[in-house]
């Protein structure tokens, strides 16, 4: 069996991965709060953890991976929005759920096993924090229930700080209830225009971290192998995961492996309202980039590096799997090739798998291109609906390149007709001319940016 080897951010190392029921191999990525479409920096450890997804299954099969990633659909953003655009909360919540689902697809990511709503898992959730108040790691006071930081002595170790120096230097809710700065909730009141669930402490919503603990607790159990996300969840959401849990269930260990992907810049600068360059996944949908394309570029780069979104490289990857996809055309059954699968178990090295894919379309192998290309989410059946969409219309310069020759049957100056085709052809766009008419078609090497300048 391939050994897998990943970084786990918890032991700042490589480490291989040896899974605790290789029948069941775990995992829980943390999602989204539903309230807005998702942009480019939420979908990256969509497509880092569904490489994982397809990495881990299929090494131990596909019946044996289990996946788990949640969507936070009670929270104070969605209430403000509720209360900005008069909608009912499910309405919002359901919708940006669809619209979720819709971008993630074009991504030609697999859904994940399980996709919990954090409201489904109330019950769970009050709970745990009963348990966490019986064992004396959190308290209640004036409506809130927080976490007694100090009651876990290796609070700080997923992200290596002390607890003083996390203290000193971060922004923290100042609360005059709170024993310390750093505790933090696990329930708060909620008024009759806030939703609110009946507890032990009144009527009341979670707060953000106990949801991830319950729920990874409901459907992996108090021990499991992987836990991912963002590198900015690390702290303080994933290290307020591990503190509740561990106190939770002390024997268990809660998540073996942490794994943290590094974030998205746009044009060589951090993705940012204020500078302009802040997408969405709809967006550049909408713009005319394929989502498989989106894809290549985001595994181009290793997943704990940052990603660089620029439209050269969107170019670039549409250029390359243009011809990829010419070469498969007609290949059949393929293996995925040991240099692809060596990368990937290799911490996803998604940049190596994508230079052995470059060899494998060198050397003509268009059956193992296919399906080592698949372990990776691209080249397959569904993604190539693109190739003849609305982003490669190509029937203006049809009409205008048919029109050039029925003038030139007449004048007999074939120079316009020739300019053009070439100028065409060095968009790498294949022409054909027959009595029938004229037909355009995107060849492997097709430069949308080079046909744009035609006008």
């Amino acid at each position: 069996m391939v050994t897998i080897r990943l970084h786990n951010s918890f032991n700042r190392a490589k480490e291989d991965f040896v899974p605790l029921d290789p029948d069941n191999v775990r995992m829980y990525v943390c999602g989204p709060t539903v309230y807005d479409r998702a942009h480019l920096g939420n979908a990256r450890p969509v497509v880092v953890f569904d490489v994982l997804f397809r990495l881990l299954r299929h090494v131990y099969g596909e019946g044996q991976v289990t996946y788990v990633r949640n969507f936070t659909d009670v929270d104070d953003k969605i209430n403000a929005r509720a209360a900005e655009t008069g909608r009912d909360i499910r309405a919002i919540t359901d919708e940006t759920i669809e619209w979720y689902h819709a971008d993630m697809d074009a991504l030609g990511a697999l859904r994940p096993t399980h996709e919990p709503r954090a409201t489904e898992y109330i019950g769970a959730m009050i709970a745990m924090i009963s348990a966490l108040i019986d064992k004396g790691h959190a308290y209640e006071v004036a409506g809130h229930v927080l976490f007694d930081v100090r009651s876990y002595p290796a609070y700080g170790r997923l992200s290596g700080r002390s607890v003083d120096d996390m203290i000193a230097g971060a922004r923290v809710e100042v609360a005059p209830y709170k024993r310390d700065a750093l505790d933090f909730v696990l329930w708060k009141p909620s008024d009759a225009s806030l939703p609110g669930w009946e507890s032990p402490w009144g009527r009341g919503r979670p707060g953000w971290h106990i949801e991830c603990s319950a729920m990874s607790y409901e459907l992996l159990g108090a021990a499991f192998d992987i836990h991912g996300g963002g590198l900015d969840l690390q702290f303080p959401h994933h290290e307020n995961e591990i503190a509740q849990s561990c106190c939770a269930y002390p024997d268990a260990g809660f998540a073996r492996y942490w794994l943290h992907n590094e974030m998205v810049q746009v044009e060589g600068k951090k993705m940012s309202k204020s500078l302009g360059n802040f997408f969405t996944v709809r967006d550049l949908l909408e713009q005319g980039f394929p989502g498989e394309v989106v894809r290549f570029v985001m595994l181009s780069t290793h997943y704990r590096k940052p990603m660089d979104w620029t439209e050269e490289k969107a170019r670039e990857a549409e250029r390359v799997l243009r011809k990829w996809r010419a070469l498969i055309e007609n290949a059949g059954q393929g293996e995925v090739a040991a240099p692809v699968l060596a990368a990937l178990a290799d911490d996803l090295n998604t940049a190596g798998a994508i230079t052995a894919l470059h060899e494998l379309a060198a050397a003509g192998d268009g059956a193992g291109l296919k399906a080592s290309a698949g372990l990776l989410g691209l080249l397959g059946d569904a993604q190539g609906e693109w190739l003849s969409g609305p982003g490669v219309d190509l029937s203006g310069h049809a009409a205008r390149l048919a029109a050039l020759r029925a003038d030139a049957m007449q004048s007999k100056d074939f120079a316009p007709v020739d300019a053009l085709k070439a100028a065409l052809v060095a968009a790498g766009v294949e022409v054909r001319m027959s009595k029938a008419g004229v037909e355009l078609v995107p060849g492997p090497d097709f430069d949308a940016a080079k046909l744009e300048a035609l006008g």
